[in-house]
């Protein structure tokens, strides 16, 4: 009997070895991917713009706290720039954002109060491990968007880049020696992972 054909296995990046979605058949194919990509990360933009408005907040209000709260304003601008960029981009192709945003609004305030309410570690901790995802998540998309839509993988390349140097200021100042890390950053990696899922469908 003549052997089977091998199949072949999922495209991936050397570099990293992450599975790079390959295109879905039909006409408009890639037109809804493009939608999805701009719908989830408008949606972690906006949790991001969130979590830091409510750790500045905490901050701003505590005695000897300015500099955290100088820190967590910082980054929150730099996401604000962020999610002003995909702002213009759903409108101007009439991509909807996910209805999930007031969710993710609520979830993201909570999470940022809770974590500076925790102390500074706490907040660092929480600030490394939603970069870390969203990192990882820009690294997949500008893998697969590199050859079809090489100006978006740029914009989303320079997106990383500010999203890991929060990553590695939360490390620098502490994130790692808060009260129950490893179990916080593995929720808060959870929830932000399951938020993608949900935020590119709907």
């Amino acid at each position: 009997m003549p052997a089977l054909p091998e199949t072949e296995a999922p495209e991936t990046d050397p570099t990293d070895n992450r599975r790079i979605p390959l295109g879905r058949p039909g006409r408009g194919a890639s037109r809804r991917r493009r939608a999805e990509i701009l719908r989830v990360d408008h949606a972690g933009e906006y949790a991001a713009v969130h979590i830091y408005r409510a750790q500045r907040a905490v901050f701003e209000g505590r005695a000897g706290r300015e500099a955290v709260a100088a820190d967590m304003g910082e980054m929150q601008a730099q996401e604000a720039v962020h999610l002003a960029r995909f702002d213009a981009l759903l409108n101007a192709e009439r991509v909807r954002p996910t209805v999930m945003t007031p969710v993710w609004r609520l979830a993201a305030l909570a999470l940022g109060t809770g974590t500076a309410l925790m102390g500074e570690k706490a907040a660092h901790a929480c600030t490394e491990a939603v970069e870390s995802v969203i990192e990882e998540h820009y690294a997949d998309q500008i893998a697969e968007l590199k050859d079809r839509d090489p100006a978006l993988a740029a914009e989303l390349s320079a997106f990383r880049d500010e999203e890991l140097a929060h990553h590695d200021h939360a490390v620098a100042h502490g994130s790692r020696e808060a009260p129950g890390y490893d179990l916080l950053s593995a929720v808060i990696k959870a929830g932000c992972r399951a938020a993608i899922k949900v935020s590119e469908r709907i």
